[in-house]
């Protein structure tokens, strides 16, 4: 193989972009560019095979030492024609697509290589360079029936986090100012994501809303006295690995993806940066997150549910506005009910007249913090969440007002209740206003009975989550205080869900495939 000579390498990044890579004929240069060649495959698809890699390669490195591949040649199908005989700098890349086939096929090693996964995130991605077909699941997600109503469906952003730890020295390098959130294009993202080769790091299927689903589904799994919540998801997503990844990642979770990917499209991302402090630089990457539509599938997936819960950070996108506002008019027509996320202060404040305006016409259930809910009010700090949430009441049924450690405000129709906060050991707060709202759509579809019993149980969720390292509910907390409460029946003889007209049940009258 000539030195300098530049060959192409098969197109297994996420984005489905093709990487190129300078190759030496050289015994070191061989090894050299496969783990360039590796570096260069996109850090979220690298863990899983970076062991077969290290498996496979002293054997590599002795045949790269050979003339056989500069001088042999290698015969393979041909599907388009021709010979199919690599030769020359063909071949190492040859062999390379070898060992990442292997990776998607060979099932007892991907297993072993993958056994350090846990439940809550990935700190390895199976590869998969295929789009997901429909009911075709991989990253071991087990086959679940799709139900033919929602209990809830989320229209969100689908963002896969990408969490790591790294030093003050590697923001340096970057370029990268310490505790900053700033948006970045797919450049950028390759880059950043190409330096943080060799740190720590966790994929994770994030997002607001879904921390609020998944939290939902968990507590809503079926036990001896309550019947199973069902509980999608709608968005947007490639069809890349990533977005693979992220449908997965929820299934297991109990909630699922309704959309399907967007061919061609790559699935948005955020890269959490962490250093020792603690502090969090974050970069987000919106990929096909920014696009969304109220097309029929979102039409149908309402018509099939009891409440549709949308996340404030849509709001930042210009172009999913119109669709949100149709898709929460179209929701308050058939009698779901609409739960606005406020997501952030920022979101309310850059979008305030349009988030208002879809609030008091379709809204009955609104999530905000204390600073959420001044900024909606146009308040100022000095104000109380008690004054913030008499306010919003006016023009809302059901509004939450999260207010840190000292607690929460719940205000239905003009009442106004007070809930301390549930005791625990605070160990991480990233999370907490997520888990307390699906914690108020648990005890709304149990059926609870009062204001403060509704309240109540959030906070327990809530406090579960504060108790714990990450955003996510676990299912041991989840399954202790489910437990405890007894489904009622819905709506009757029920006053919450009498006064936001929740409606029982869903009468479908053509099923489609959403």
């Amino acid at each position: 193989m000539a030195a300098g000579v530049v060959a192409k390498a098969p197109a297994i990044m996420p984005g489905g972009a093709a990487v190129t890579a300078a190759v030496s004929s050289s015994v070191e240069g061989a090894s050299t560019v496969t783990a360039a060649v590796v570096s260069e495959v996109g850090i979220d698809e690298l863990s899983c095979f970076r062991q077969l890699f290290l498996l496979q390669l002293q054997s590599l490195r002795a045949w790269a030492q050979s003339t056989f591949l500069k001088t042999r040649r290698f015969s393979r199908v041909s599907h388009g024609g021709g010979n199919g005989l690599l030769q020359g700098e063909q071949t190492l890349f040859y062999l390379i697509q070898r060992l990442l086939c292997l990776c998607k096929r060979d099932r007892p090693r991907r297993h072993k290589v993958c056994d350090c996964c846990d439940k809550e995130s990935e700190s390895c991605s199976q590869v998969n360079a295929d789009m997901q077909r429909p009911g075709k699941q991989s990253f071991g997600a087990p086959a679940r029936v799709m139900p033919d109503c929602w209990d809830v469906v989320g229209l969100g952003q689908a963002m896969v986090d990408f969490s790591a730890m790294v030093g003050d020295d590697f923001l340096d390098k970057l370029g990268l100012v310490k505790g900053s959130r700033k948006v970045v294009d797919q450049e950028e993202r390759g880059h950043v994501l190409g330096a943080v080769d060799g740190h720590s790091y966790k994929l994770a299927a994030g997002g607001s809303l879904s921390n609020t689903l998944v939290a939902l589904a968990r507590l809503g799994v079926a036990t001896s006295h309550n019947p199973t919540i069902n509980v999608a998801m709608t968005g947007s997503i490639g069809g890349d690995t990533l977005g693979d990844f992220y449908r997965t990642k929820l299934l297991r979770a109990n909630v699922h993806f309704l959309s399907q990917p967007i061919v061609d499209g790559t699935t948005g991302n955020v890269i959490v940066l962490t250093t020792p402090d603690a502090q969090r630089t974050m970069l987000s990457y919106q990929g096909m997150s920014s696009v969304v539509h109220f097309d029929a599938n979102l039409a149908v997936a309402i018509s099939k549910s009891r409440v549709l819960v949308v996340e404030g950070y849509l709001w930042e996108i210009p172009r999913t506005i119109e669709a949100i506002a149709q898709a929460c008019e179209a929701a308050h027509q058939q009698g779901v009910l609409v739960a606005l996320t406020a997501s952030d202060v920022s979101c309310v404040q850059r979008h305030h007249q349009q988030f208002w305006d879809v609030m008091c016409k379709s809204a009955d259930i609104l999530f905000t913090n204390t600073d959420e809910a001044r900024a909606l009010c146009g308040f100022n700090d000095d104000s109380s969440p008690e004054q913030a949430i008499k306010h919003l009441s006016q023009y809302c049924p059901l509004v939450s007002v999260t207010d840190g450690a000292r607690g929460s405000y719940l205000a239905l129709v003009g009442e106004i209740v007070y809930i301390p906060p549930a005791p625990c050991v605070p160990v991480d707060t990233c999370g907490a206003g997520d888990a307390y709202a699906g914690g108020i759509l648990y005890g709304l579809l149990r059926g609870v009975t009062d204001l403060e019993g509704i309240g109540n149980l959030a906070a327990r969720v809530a406090a579960a989550v504060v108790g714990q390292q990450g955003t996510r509910l676990r299912e041991e907390s989840a399954n202790e205080i489910a437990e405890s409460v007894k489904s009622t029946s819905l709506p009757r003889d029920n006053p919450v869900l009498e006064l936001l007209g929740l409606k029982g049940e869903v009468h479908v009258e053509k099923i489609s495939n959403v």
